[in-house]
């Protein structure tokens, strides 16, 4: 009977994310990170003069190559000591020090490969500016020169300017811009079935779930991490533990200190941007949940009756959850977006992630937090929010399994929301405001931690 209910669940949590990876909005988490993070990080006196000077990554790889040499091998012997879900990276992609008389190298590659990234992720010197901000005499940078998605998803709606080597910044543009980064394909096309040659380089393995054919959804085993569903579903379903946020942060996290420690500033702000995309992704309840509503009982009962021959329940409640998680996200980027356009700096959401009430609690950003704190607090939160989209939207956008949404432009969420039922638009803006406080309480305490402040 146990290894029945084990097989039962292992193909329910199998079919559940390749309906995941196959639903455009699931690659994501919050959308747009840099709206989030430029609030989060207003109250933190320390930034607000804080400035630095735009360097080409370049620069950075050859000034500090025998140093970045020690410090990536140090995080590798770390990652593989500390975390049993690490798919350790193969020895001959360390970054090496050039020889003096070696042929001429391409550093810019050897990092990007050492640091397991997609070869060829775009990294320009640019910044996102903010919705309703005109670029005026800056030059706008195409979308195209920033992300590698031939769709543009993420990026395509955004305006960028490009940033001159030497042009001073404010570090809280470095940073929100790079919180977005990630999402332009850093984390694209790793997987040795994805059909790129880095991809079969790097000892990540076969995709453990998404549909490795599409285009994003190779980086959604990067940006999700499962960490507290019950055990039969992990003992059913082992590679629910092949994901990598964790991986990320640390990594980006030790590139920042040596970076900020050398003098290279901009880059060490720009890697702890790139860190917080993943704490703040784990901050989101669908990143953190296999199918929030759906308990481990009901993922048997549904399977059961799916082994019986009746599939439909099944593929229902992945479709459902699925719409849910795309809802949620189009929500909240087009209520945060309209808030800076109307510049309604009051605005629920924007003032949550601004709030410092609770900074106290988690002042500074310890990795063990990532998943004892951090993505607990989105899992335990899953259901709840399910179950509130549900009540706060028409039928067809959260419990119709017939629509399958995330193909085209989103409609007008918010107002979608509020003509249905404003009492439970309220209900769900108040929601998904307390869910984006704790977002900024573990952006600021990503960026105390670099800064190195005390309370």
């Amino acid at each position: 009977m146990r290894r029945w209910r084990a097989r039962s669940v292992r193909g329910l949590v199998l079919w559940a994310l390749l309906g995941l990876g196959l639903l455009p909005g699931a690659a994501s988490a919050w959308n747009n990170h840099a709206l989030c993070t430029w609030q989060a990080l207003e109250p933190l006196q320390e930034l607000a003069t804080l400035r630095v000077r735009a360097e080409l990554l370049e620069s950075f790889l050859a000034a500090q190559a025998p140093q970045l040499a020690r410090v990536l091998a140090e995080q590798e012997a770390w990652a593989r000591a500390h975390n049993n879900d690490y798919a350790p990276r193969p020895d001959a992609l360390a970054f090496a020090v050039p020889q003096a008389g070696a042929a001429e190298v391409d550093l810019r590659q050897r990092f990007l490969k050492a640091l397991r990234l997609n070869v060829s992720s775009r990294l320009p010197l640019f910044l996102q500016l903010r919705p309703g901000d005109a670029p005026g005499a800056r030059p706008v940078l195409p979308w195209q020169e920033v992300t590698t998605l031939a769709s543009g998803v993420g990026a395509r709606e955004n305006t960028y300017v490009a940033v001159a080597p030497g042009q001073e910044l404010a570090v809280s543009d470095v940073l929100a811009t790079a919180s977005h980064e990630p999402d332009y394909g850093l984390d694209l096309g790793l997987f040795e079935d994805n059909g790129t040659a880095h991809g079969r380089s790097y000892g990540f393995g076969a995709q453990p779930f998404g549909n490795a054919a599409l285009e994003y959804s190779s980086q959604v085993p990067f940006h999700m991490g499962f960490y507290h569903e019950a055990r039969i579903v992990f003992a059913a379903g082992g590679f629910l533990r092949r994901t990598h946020p964790e991986a990320r942060i640390a990594l980006f996290m030790a590139l920042s200190r040596l970076a900020l420690a050398s003098g290279h500033v901009y880059w060490g702000w720009r890697f702890a941007g790139w860190a917080l995309h993943y704490v703040q992704d784990l901050a989101q309840p669908y990143h953190a949940r296999v199918l929030p509503g759906v308990n481990a009982a009901r993922m048997l009962g549904m399977h059961a009756v799916a082994m019986a021959g009746w599939e439909r329940p099944k593929h229902d409640a992945i479709t459902m959850v699925s719409n849910r998680h795309t809802v949620v996200e189009d929500y909240q980027q087009q209520h945060m977006t309209q808030a800076y356009l109307q510049r309604r700096m009051d605005d629920v959401m924007l003032a949550a992630l601004r709030d410092t009430g609770r900074d106290r609690d988690h002042w500074r950003y310890e990795l063990a937090n990532t998943r004892a704190l951090v993505s607990r607090e989105s899992f335990e939160a899953a259901d709840a929010l399910d179950r509130q989209l549900e009540k706060s939207f028409p039928r067809q956008f959260t419990a119709d399994p017939s629509v399958t949404l995330g193909n085209g432009p989103p409609p007008d969420m918010p107002a979608i929301a509020q003509q249905h039922s404003a009492e439970e638009h309220a209900r769900l803006e108040q929601m998904v405001a307390a869910l984006l406080g704790r977002v900024g309480l573990h952006t600021r305490a990503v960026v105390r931690e670099l800064l190195g402040v005390r309370p």
